[in-house]
């Protein structure tokens, strides 16, 4: 097999968990108050059309 094929799906893989713990810090920063977003720099609507997903561990 080529390299190609294993930097493709270890590119995927990255991606693939970036955009988990994506929705994770966003679930994450919906807990916090308009104030605090603001002072990050982001509103809760522009969190919640990137999406979110809260995790139980």
């Amino acid at each position: 097999m080529s390299s190609k094929f294993f930097q493709n799906a270890f590119n995927r893989l990255v991606a693939a968990r970036e955009l988990q713990v994506r929705r994770y810090v966003n679930g994450s920063l919906l807990t916090m108050d308009d104030d605090q977003l603001a002072a990050l720099g982001r509103t809760r609507d522009e969190i919640r059309r990137e999406g979110s997903q809260a995790y139980l561990f």
